[in-house]
């Protein structure tokens, strides 16, 4: 039976829904009603801060409370996906999920949570391509010219990473298997240092997401033999994808944003709401564009689907390489 209190606070939310995103349990207070944590596993700079903030003040903007970035580095990506995870499913602390959620749910055998379990989609942020970079002097112009390289010096080739169990490094693992040649792994606190070593010659080459690399390859720093992905990355046009060279082969980075599970549906909802439009203001749709990235869109239930994707895919890859965690 709807009682008249129910049946006015029903009609308050929907007349407030013309104006303003409404919010909340019958019953209970407005979301967000103070200030929001949204948590970034990774370092401050680069991408994921850029990206994370970006949207954050748009949700401030929009919602009438601060939504505040807080970095929490560490454990690829582990210590603050935990944080996140035991946190009070309230709508009040937010994680920067990616790629390494993925990942680590095969790569890491002692993963002292289930992400699949622990944490509820809230919505897709963006995808990144990676790029193939290598070293000015080494004699190669494609793909297919890499594989032979390689083929005609096995064992001699060294390929730089962001560290291991990253999707720089198991993109490289999944190109050594399906292109049958071998190079050794070299993994480093992050891109920048990698990048250096390929540009001196130290390194012969990297898997590098686009957003750190292409602005070198464009002033002639590194040379681009393909990007990961099927189609090209419209910042490196030029660069043909990988997959015309070695049929079937593919990857990708990606970042959303996930909450403690059983946080309402509503307020998943809500956020949702918000933060797809967030990735359709023009303003952020041209600073996404700049770093290389695709807007990711769709509601909660299709996020959560390519997280199922994304780690099926991966867990496949780790498989066909063999990579493990040290």
């Amino acid at each position: 039976m709807i009682t008249r209190r129910h049946f006015l606070q029903t009609a308050a939310c929907a007349a407030a829904a013309l104006a303003a995103p409404c919010a909340f349990s019958m019953g209970n207070p407005s979301y967000p009603s103070r200030s929001v944590k949204w948590v970034v596993p990774y370092a401050p700079g680069g991408a994921t801060d850029l990206l994370s903030r970006l949207i954050c003040q748009r949700l401030s903007d929009r919602l009438g409370q601060t939504f505040v970035v807080e970095n929490k580095p560490g454990a690829g990506s582990n210590i603050g996906t935990q944080a996140v995870i035991t946190s009070a499913p309230d709508g009040y602390t937010l994680l920067l999920t990616s790629t390494a959620n993925a990942i680590n749910a095969s790569f890491d055998p002692a993963l002292a949570y289930d992400f699949s379990k622990g944490i509820a989609p809230v919505a897709g942020v963006a995808r990144i391509p990676l790029v193939l970079v290598v070293n000015n002097d080494l004699p190669v112009n494609n793909v297919a010219d890499f594989i032979a390289y390689a083929r005609a010096n096995p064992g001699k080739m060294s390929v730089a990473s962001s560290g291991i169990g990253t999707s720089l490094h198991l993109s490289g693992e999944l190109f050594k298997s399906m292109a049958g040649v071998q190079f050794t792994h070299v993994p480093y606190r992050g891109s920048a240092p990698g990048l250096t070593d390929v540009m001196s010659g130290q390194i012969q080459g990297m898997f590098d997401n686009v957003t750190s690399s292409f602005e070198l390859v464009r002033a002639g720093k590194l040379r681009a033999l393909g990007v990961t992905t099927r189609e090209r990355s419209e910042i490196l046009p030029d660069v043909p994808p990988i997959a015309e060279t070695l049929a079937g082969y593919e990857t990708s980075s990606f970042y959303g944003v996930g909450a403690p599970h059983d946080t309402p549906r509503e307020i998943i909802d809500l956020l949702n709401r918000e933060i797809d439009a967030a990735l359709s203001d023009a303003e952020i749709k041209a600073r996404v564009a700049e770093l290389g990235a695709i807007p990711l869109h769709g509601n909660a239930d299709a996020f959560g689907g390519m997280l199922g994707e994304e780690t099926a895919r991966w867990r496949k890859i780790v498989e066909l390489s063999g990579a493990r965690k040290e």
